[in-house]
């Protein structure tokens, strides 16, 4: 699969696919009878970094174990390049792992810690004690800490600690790397960094790379597809911008992009949120109750003149224009959101303020929304 460019990243500089293809077949996982996935079957291709995205208690990490060899699974097959890992042990498999807390040895130096896989392999698959030196001086200059080879971990900062991780992981020339969670334990600003960070470090390498997160950001910025899971099941598997815009059970419409879900009615092809016109259904949607999800992004604030004039082009006309006022205002990493009662409407619905015509508490508004997604 082709690499995507992200954060300003030349994709002419990509390196070619590399690792192995992994193919997850109905695989089944239980712990003291509680099933932890489901039949869960999925495909990833060489050289492809995928995101396992999904709640607290999805399966996500469970997944990423049995794949890895570190869980055995209770049924179903997961082969890497079309042959079956059952009978592999990790080391066979030739996995490579990036744990949420570094799991660095603390008593190596940086050198040390990302040179310990290559020096415990057998005498016959060893490399020679300069070619384990350049690899390992490469690789700290790839996560950009050339220099720092002779430090501890220590006397790194979190951020730092995990691009040593990964080196450590790298430098083994895995067939597959698995990160779980790689940026739980670091803050929001180291995150974003590092996120930036390890879309360009794939690109460099064409490394067949899954990685957990429960961030959907993290997940849609860094991922060439992403897999989402719900309760032991991968509801949908698909780009991030297709996922985004054409969800395909409700729990995904929930999931992803903070939306505010509204019970609804479908009359007539025409959907009723309380006493107003919420926009047109999707052709063949059943008639009787539903639910509504509404992104802040699928609302607009305009003018209290309503509706866009006739000769506005109709991609610009909102389904619907629902009455209301600004009972709050938020203010966040990505701007100002006005929080708005609909009237007739028990939840309020979130909207981006727009810079340029700044909203104040208490007034009269009008919504334009968007977009209808609808689900049973």
């Amino acid at each position: 699969m082709p690499s995507r460019p992200a954060g300003g990243i030349d994709v002419t500089e990509a390196a070619r696919p590399r690792g192995a293809a992994i193919t997850v077949r109905d695989v089944v996982k239980a712990f003291d009878a509680r099933a932890a996935l489901h039949g869960v079957s999925l495909d990833v291709a060489r050289g492809e970094l995928l995101a396992l995205l999904g709640p607290s208690g999805s399966g996500k990490t469970t997944l990423l174990r049995v794949i890895a060899g570190l869980e055995s699974h209770d049924g179903g097959n997961v082969a890497f390049d079309g042959q079956s890992t059952d009978a592999l042990s990790v080391q066979e498999r030739g996995v490579g792992f990036v744990f949420q807390h570094y799991a660095l040895f603390r008593h190596m130096t940086i050198f040390d810690n990302v040179a310990y896989g290559l020096r415990v392999r057998p005498r016959r698959s060893r490399p020679t004690g300069d070619e384990i030196r350049r690899r390992v001086l490469s690789l700290l200059d790839l996560v950009q800490l050339g220099g720092l080879e002779t430090r501890y971990p220590a006397q790194l900062s979190g951020g730092q600690r995990q691009r040593v991780a990964l080196a450590r992981a790298l430098a083994i020339e895995p067939r597959v790397l698995l990160l779980d969670e790689p940026f739980g334990a670091l803050d929001a600003r180291v995150r974003k960094d590092l996120r930036r960070w390890l879309r360009e470090i794939h690109v460099k390498t064409g490394q067949t790379t899954i990685f957990v997160t429960h961030d959907q950001d993290e997940a849609m910025e860094l991922a060439d597809r992403v897999a989402i899971l719900n309760a032991g099941r991968i509801e949908q598997v698909g780009r991030p911008a297709e996922i985004y815009a054409a969800p395909k059970t409700g729990f995904i419409a929930s999931f992803v992009g903070d939306p505010t879900a509204l019970d609804v009615t479908v009359e007539a092809c025409r959907v009723r949120l309380g006493i107003h016109d919420a926009g047109t259904a999707p052709e063949g949607f059943p008639e009787g109750s539903a639910r509504l999800f509404v992104r802040p992004s699928d609302v607009t604030l305009l003018p209290l003149a309503g509706m866009p004039d006739a000769g506005s082009d109709a991609r610009t006309k909102p389904e619907a224009v629902l009455p209301g006022r600004v009972v709050d205002l938020i203010w966040g990493s990505r701007g100002m959101r006005a929080i708005v009662a609909v009237d007739g409407v028990s939840q309020p619905l979130e909207v981006e303020a727009p810079k340029d015509a700044p909203v104040a508490l208490g007034e009269t508004v009008l919504l334009g929304l968007s977009r209808v997604t609808l689900f049973r």
